[in-house]
């Protein structure tokens, strides 16, 4: 139980961290991409407007009274930006040949690589966007078409390190929280363990307490019976305290295979003899309760486990199938390998329609399929929990499942 709950508790804490981590990343490399591409198309734009140069006087970076934010765009880059700036352009006529090109103003392209770029883009339909680590940017002119290409390496090459180096800060975060985490997780845990076990002690200790007083309650109905015979109080007496020793022995026996340590005697078991066995036992249930009962057994499949859990799980379900199946239902028991793992599935149809919604509460403590907790269905909604108890002491996983609504089939893998 602990183990299980510092291990959910230390994945949600470094999973949300996590998610809040890639988020916040995310968006700041996104923001830098927008911010990177967006100085770039509005240098493009001064430079396609000039005919592939920048103007004579480069204006102040300052925002004018009343200038819209699309021409202070053009106008925001410092006296050194033309000196900064890596680019070259290509003018293309209307055939797409090229009649004019300018690589002076960088040194990693020659005129033929400009050519081989710019009938590229020039084929293309979108007049912006990256070529390689080149922005560009189509615009018509009096000679045909206008492509201008800005080196965006140094800008690129920030945002990746940036998001390298972000990446590697997230990952020691990570790192750090799960240790924090883990070594707390303990003692965060620790009061929600200690009410646990307290609650499976009560249950426990108060099971014990009431066996005794059922036990006597039991013999004085029968001192009661011998003196004055008979009558039916006496036996609604003995029937409601067999119901309430029943439900005493199925609590404390789920309190302890609930425990870590819940002394079960494990060991290498004939499990397709044991499911044969005791199913056989419930043969004759069916047939008198005019029930089809079909079982499909695959011979020769061992499970590593306690021998007397194993049949009561075997037991449990059987009975949960008889007792919901309605008249003249359909039983079905099927044991078959799975990989390295055995798979025990039992099916019944059912009177009442099954919500989808309701079967992951199937294994809860005290919970009935039938709403009106019918008297006439023996028991307390406890068996199920004792099945999932087993299986989870036996490392397997049990579910619930219905296909048609009219049916529900409980699977449990070993």
């Amino acid at each position: 139980m602990i183990r299980k709950l510092r291990k959910r508790f230390i994945l949600l804490t470094v999973g949300s961290l996590f998610l809040v981590l890639a988020v916040t990343m995310g968006i700041a490399n996104l923001l830098n991409y927008k911010n990177i591409v967006s100085r770039a198309d509005a240098l493009l734009s001064v430079l396609t407007e000039n005919n592939g140069s920048f103007p004579a006087i480069v204006l102040p970076a300052v925002p004018v009274e009343g200038e819209a934010e699309e021409e202070f765009d053009h106008r925001r880059f410092s006296p050194e930006t033309p000196f900064e700036s890596r680019f070259f352009y290509a003018f293309l006529n209307e055939d797409g040949e090229l009649t004019t090109s300018n690589t002076g103003r960088i040194a990693a392209i020659d005129t033929d690589t400009a050519m081989e770029y710019a009938r590229q883009v020039w084929e293309g339909e979108s007049s912006r966007g990256f070529m390689k680590q080149y922005r560009y940017m189509k615009a018509p002119s009096e000679e045909g078409t206008l492509i201008v290409f800005l080196d965006c390496s140094r800008d690129l090459q920030a945002v990746h390190n940036f998001m390298r180096n972000g990446f590697g800060v997230a990952v020691l975060i990570l790192l750090a929280v799960f240790l924090l985490v883990y070594l707390l997780s303990g003692r965060m845990v620790k009061p929600v363990l200690e009410g646990y076990e307290k609650q499976k002690q009560f249950i426990t200790d108060a099971g014990h307490e009431l066996k005794t007083p059922l036990a006597i309650i039991d013999a004085d109905t029968d001192v009661l019976e011998m003196e004055i015979g008979e009558n039916e109080w006496l036996e609604d007496i003995r029937r409601q305290t067999g119901r309430l020793a029943v439900l005493t022995r199925d609590l404390i026996y789920l309190a302890r295979m609930e425990e870590e340590d819940s002394h079960l005697q494990m060991v290498d078991l004939p499990f397709s003899d044991i499911v044969e066995e005791t199913a056989q036992s419930f043969q004759s249930l069916a047939v008198a309760q005019q029930k089809s009962f079909i079982v499909q057994i695959q011979p020769m499949l061992m499970v590593h486990g306690d021998e007397k859990a194993l049949r009561q799980l075997i037991s449990i379900l059987l009975d949960n199938a008889l007792k919901y199946s309605g008249d003249s239902g359909n039983i079905r028991l099927r044991l078959e390998k799975q990989g390295k793992s055995v798979k025990l599935s039992v099916s019944n149809t059912t009177e009442e329609p099954i919500e989808k919604e309701s079967l992951s509460h199937l294994f809860d403590r005290f919970y009935r399929g039938d709403k009106s907790r019918n008297s006439d269905k023996s028991g307390y909604g406890i068996g199920l929990s004792i099945a999932k108890a087993v299986v989870e002491s036996h490392k397997g996983e049990i579910c619930a499942s219905t296909a048609d609504g009219h049916s529900l089939m409980i699977t449990a893998v070993l």
